[in-house]
């Protein structure tokens, strides 16, 4: 009798190689903050707040490091791990404190409207300022009138160029007003006796006494704004 062979069973087909994993893409912008990134973020501008604050109320010279690691609830020697001295910190206070007065201000004008007024520009730049004077992040302007010397004049230099890019804006606006009649005072000075004015409302402004920073502006801009 003769034996049917069974066929050969198909050979198994050979493993694919998968294809190569494509390399992972980086994400654009900036990459995003770790959590102690963050912390050390919050951390470091406690310092600066209790920091101002304890320049303007105690003074820069009777200001320890360790008076202000303890208002931040911090050890001694904390601060020195994002600051390299007190003089670094006090410079701080100041260089950023201008920075974000320089980018609100900037914000504020960009706002406006191309054929807004030019006095209602004045007043916008007023009010800017009143808000960087007297607002809820203030404590850097009175800090920066009263300690200025205690920077070191690389810190003062470095702190004035800012200051100067935030006081150029104020400059073609007086200008303009000047020439149609409603600033009567030479531009120049005029500017000097602007700022000195709205930086003595720190020593007597107060919410309390019922007027508004709106209202204070208009006050402003009637004592330096000659109307026809």
């Amino acid at each position: 009798m003769t034996r049917t062979r069974k066929p050969a069973a198909p050979a198994a087909p050979a493993p694919q190689t998968p294809p190569p994993a494509e390399p992972a893409r980086r994400p654009r912008g900036r990459p995003r903050k770790t959590a102690l990134e963050i912390d050390d973020g919050n951390r470091r501008r406690a310092l600066m707040d209790c920091a101002a604050e304890l320049f303007l109320t105690q003074g820069y010279a009777a200001t320890s490091v360790r008076d202000i690691a303890a208002a931040v609830g911090m050890h001694s020697g904390s601060p020195f791990y994002f600051f390299k001295s007190k003089s670094d910190l006090l410079h701080a206070v100041m260089h950023e404190g201008m920075l974000q007065a320089e980018l609100s201000q900037q914000q504020a004008m960009q706002a406006l409207a191309p054929d807004t007024p030019i006095a209602e520009r004045l007043r916008t730049l007023i009010r800017h300022h009143f808000e960087v004077l007297l607002g809820p992040r203030s404590g850097f302007i009175p800090v920066m009138l009263y300690e200025w010397r205690s920077l070191t004049a690389v810190q003062r230099n470095d702190v004035s160029g800012i200051k100067d890019r935030y006081e150029a804006v104020w400059a073609p606006v007086l200008e303009q007003l000047h020439a149609q009649g409603a600033l009567q005072a030479d531009p120049g000075v005029a500017r000097l006796y602007i700022f000195g004015a709205l930086h003595w409302a720190v020593q007597w402004f107060s919410p309390r006494k019922g007027m508004t920073l709106d209202q204070l502006s208009d006050q402003a801009m009637a004592l330096f704004i000659r109307k026809d």
